[in-house]
């Protein structure tokens, strides 16, 4: 990465966007942080964007070389708005793209695995982050920690699947890798945590750090489906209940060594993201 190189990290006030943006700016790296509201992030520059208004789009890009995409939240086809921000990004200079999808997506897959065929198209570097489920998902505002957290109760479709869910931290430190060195991985990166746990694991996990009774609620597909239409587009709750399913037919039951391959650290456990978030906590 050169002197001049600039980084435009989207959706930069979310799980990954925001650590992605912090290890950049405290490496000495130059980062546009954009977001909705156009957030401050320590050692950023803040910008507004909005993948759904067309007019943020060129100012947010502004000089930048490299681009972090998130997907906008909740979109079964996201390719529709996304697609032609990259034609722009790509008009405006940048020459390098690293975008988040999910390792239940793959390349030609579903919503973002449209984005993900594109990419080697438009971009001469590029890369693609495929992490499995956040471990954040159980200590942010996600709706499995708001279950833990006012019922004790973690609902899903999944039964007895495993699934290597990963620290956000270790998706930021593999972001950060693709969108700095000298060489850009131009791949799939399937990211995953260092063991393959079922939701009854982190159920009993939950319970013996924090000392309050968590359990696994099963649900039917159809039920996790309609409970996710509540809080979200019945498309998106649909493909989310789908992926539970899958999950329980075994989809996720794996782990890679992406986290350590790319950073040269394992990637942490699921027991030291809790541990950690209770001495925060205090």
């Amino acid at each position: 990465m050169t002197a001049t190189s600039t980084t435009l990290v989207i959706g930069a006030t979310g799980t990954t966007g925001s650590r992605t943006a912090a290890r950049l700016a405290a490496a000495g790296h130059r980062v546009r942080a954009a977001s909705r509201r156009g957030t401050p992030v320590p050692g950023a520059e803040p910008v507004r964007f909005d993948w759904y208004d067309p007019a943020t789009h060129a100012a947010a890009l502004g000089g930048a070389d490299r681009v972090y995409l998130v997907p906008p939240v909740g979109d079964p086809g996201p390719a529709a708005v996304m697609l032609p921000f990259l034609r722009l990004a790509r008009a405006c200079g940048v020459r390098r793209a690293v975008l988040l999808s999910s390792s239940a997506v793959p390349e030609d897959g579903p919503a973002v695995g449209q984005v993900h065929r594109a990419l080697p198209d438009l971009f001469g570097q590029w890369a693609v982050l495929r992490p499995s489920w956040f471990m954040q998902n159980f200590t942010g505002t996600h709706v499995h920690a708001a279950g833990i957290r006012e019922e004790g109760v973690i609902r899903t479709a999944t039964g007895d699947g495993r699934i290597g869910f990963v620290d956000a931290e270790d998706i930021a430190a593999v972001a950060a890798r693709a969108l700095t060195d000298a060489h850009a991985p131009d791949t799939d990166l399937v990211l995953t945590g260092p063991e393959a746990l079922s939701h009854d694991d982190i159920a009993a996990a939950v319970t013996g750090v924090t000392v309050r009774p968590v359990e696994h609620r099963r649900l039917t597909r159809e039920q996790m489906r309609d409970l996710l239409s509540a809080q979200m587009p019945p498309a998106f709750a649909a493909l989310l209940a789908d992926m539970d399913h899958a999950i329980s037919q075994g989809a996720e039951d794996r782990v890679t060594d992406t986290v350590l391959r790319v950073t040269g650290r394992p990637p942490g456990s699921f027991r030291a993201l809790l541990e950690r978030e209770a001495e925060r906590r205090g």
